[in-house]
């Protein structure tokens, strides 16, 4: 059991910050003897001086500096502690899970967590990346608040949160783009797709692929990407993250006659939209406003809207 108490402690941080016992006083409503009996208090329990005179006023010594620069930790976690019980007590959740599909702008994605984390600091966040029925999945299973995802929920109301349009592309000296005409449908068969697998544990789905003679199969659209720029094959990546990439000359969309551009409504959908505390709710105003943000400030090529 600790012998000084985090009262004493904090009358000892008001007198330091303040620069004398009768300043800290007043600025924390206290009596100047009130201060004084428990800074020389604790003095005497930990056997150290922790203030010495300075004229009229008072200022740490050595070993009171090293011993406020700890105790000012417990003071701010203390503080914390209090906050977070505050929260909890008006109803506000421990942790939100959030189910997002990889399809998603991610600078919109790093925008409202941002946010979140500076309204809601202690509230945890835990973020499934996903790819198509992955996060409904979770939604039914009853393991995520929240869900980002471009599949439709059967039995579950989204809203309309963005459009995500993909583009088949493929490395700039890829056979495919060695043709030097538009492509079709026969064109693509002869060659490796690349396709993101389905996160879905029980009811996976192969959306978007052609029935390409060769077929990779990954787990992230950041290495599909990869791949595509060392040449390994060709597929639809969201505009989204497309930008550097074609910029780079790193890939280089496919001529295709038809369907070289691909649409894909995004919704966001609660769990139970009724029961969802004040952090979920949050949650989703961030990403709204981020998906807003982002079509005002986006260029031409990287509206998603």
């Amino acid at each position: 059991m600790s012998r000084v108490t985090l009262a004493q402690w904090q009358m000892l941080a008001a007198v330091v910050e303040y620069g004398g016992f009768a300043r800290a006083a007043e600025a924390i409503h206290k009596s100047p003897s009130t201060l004084n009996h428990a800074v020389h208090k604790l003095e005497e329990q930990l056997g150290v001086q922790v203030l010495e005179p300075v004229g009229r006023q008072v200022r740490l010594t050595e070993a009171g500096e090293m011993l406020l620069r700890r105790a000012r930790q417990l003071i701010e976690s203390a503080e914390a502690l209090e906050d977070v019980a505050g929260r909890l007590a008006e109803g506000l959740e421990a942790e939100v899970v959030l189910a997002v599909d990889q399809i998603f702008p991610s600078d919109a994605l790093a925008q409202a967590l941002s946010q979140f984390s500076a309204d809601h600091p202690y509230v945890r966040v835990q973020l499934h990346e996903t790819v198509l029925n992955g996060g409904v999945e979770m939604l039914y299973d009853g393991r995520a608040d929240l869900v980002v995802s471009g599949i439709a929920a059967q039995g579950f109301l989204g809203e309309p949160l963005v459009t995500v349009r993909f583009r088949a592309v493929a490395h700039p000296e890829h056979p495919l783009h060695a043709l030097d005409r538009p492509l079709d449908l026969r064109d693509l068969a002869r060659h490796r797709q690349l396709v993101v697998r389905d996160s879905a544990l029980r009811h996976s789905m192969d959306a978007g692929w052609l029935k390409a003679e060769q077929r990779w199969t990954v787990s992230h659209l950041e290495t599909s990407i990869d791949m595509l720029e060392r040449g390994l094959g060709f597929a639809w990546i969201p505009e989204t993250r497309l930008r550097d990439p074609l910029a780079a000359r790193r890939l280089a969309p496919l001529p295709l006659m038809a369907g070289g551009v691909r649409e894909y409504p995004v919704q966001l959908i609660y769990r139970d939209r009724d029961r969802a505390g004040p952090a979920t709710h949050a949650m989703a105003a961030a990403l709204t406003e981020a998906v807003r943000e982002r079509c005002e400030t986006a260029s031409p090529f990287e509206t998603v809207e």
